[in-house]
């Protein structure tokens, strides 16, 4: 089974930016980016089809975070900008085998990182 594995997390004052980055142990299909905030559910927050160019964010970082990879690295990358307080939360890189359409629902995946924390202080 493929193995995910996050990094970037970090803490970053408001307005800040911070870059995460997820490899995986092999090749891929779709990928996306979850959150989840103490006391709150895991929700989407971006999800990007193998062809790169197909992509699904959450209303609430469009415009604001941008999701990106590179499959001959097998590598997947969350650029988030303008961040604010309400954007700290474990983040999450997950696989999914779903590419007739661009998944974004948790049970839409199959394989999990650890997560990585991101804190943004206000």
């Amino acid at each position: 089974q493929v193995q995910l594995v996050e990094s970037g997390g970090g803490l970053v004052q408001a307005g800040g930016s911070l870059t995460l980055s997820c490899r995986a142990s092999e090749v891929t299909l779709t990928m996306g980016w979850f959150r989840q905030a103490p006391g709150k559910e895991r929700e989407v927050v971006a999800a990007i089809a193998r062809n790169g160019i197909n992509t699904y964010y959450s209303d609430s970082v469009k415009g604001r975070f941008t999701v990106s990879r590179d499959n001959a690295k097998n590598t997947v990358s969350l650029q988030m900008n303008s961040l604010k307080p309400e954007d700290t939360a474990v983040y999450y890189c997950a696989a999914s085998m779903i590419f007739l359409y661009v998944p974004h629902r948790t049970f839409e995946f199959d394989v999990w990182g650890q997560g990585t924390q991101v804190t943004v202080s206000s």
